[in-house]
């Protein structure tokens, strides 16, 4: 994604810190280190000691998430 594509309201930043994810998730820190845990969640990456996720990466996420959720309602 280029600088120009970056989402709406986000100016030129490119990714969240973990509490920007969870508040735009609306799941909680713990919620999401379970999912990491289990080997779900979304893609992420280290700056240091910050863990930061993509806004690409969250979207992805969520697009998983609405596919496996059609899923299971329709089987």
């Amino acid at each position: 994604m280029s600088l120009e594509h970056a989402p709406r309201g986000h100016g030129t930043r490119r990714a969240y810190t973990l509490a920007e994810f969870c508040e735009a998730y609306r799941i909680s820190r713990t919620q999401l280190y379970k999912l990491w845990r289990k080997g779900e969640g979304p893609r992420f990456f280290h700056v240091g000691v910050k863990v930061l996720i993509t806004y690409e990466a969250g979207d992805d996420w969520a697009r998983e998430l609405e596919e496996t959720s059609t899923e299971k309602v329709t089987a």
